[in-house]
């Protein structure tokens, strides 16, 4: 399984979002069991998809990344290509429809 970066700050996300190309943030709560259950599936997931840099945000501690994205509800699960958003999964995510985006815009990037 792959592990997720911790990010604590907005500066740091901001950072992580533009510093990387392919760019994947989870973002969660502490009190959510279904982040928690979710999360070794996609580490699991992003075992496929190398070049993608994982990052994770506590929405508890880092509060101000719910206002930034434009969140409602946990986890949320966000894909940054070259600092734009492309792909954008909320609180039940289908893992075999995730997997297909994810591909397509996987190896969009890589040809």
């Amino acid at each position: 399984m792959r592990e997720f970066n911790e990010l604590q700050s907005m500066e740091a996300i901001e950072h992580f979002i533009t510093a990387n190309k392919l760019a994947f943030l989870y973002i969660s709560q502490p009190n959510c069991s279904v982040c928690h259950g979710l999360l070794p599936q996609v580490q699991t997931l992003m075992e496929q998809f190398p070049q993608i840099q994982l990052g994770h945000i506590d929405a508890h501690e880092v509060e101000a990344v719910a206002g930034r994205f434009s969140i409602f509800t946990v986890p949320v699960l966000l894909l940054f290509v070259e600092g734009k958003e492309f792909i954008r999964e909320a609180r039940i995510v289908h893992m075999d429809l995730l997997e297909e985006k994810l591909k397509k815009v996987y190896h969009h990037m890589a040809e």
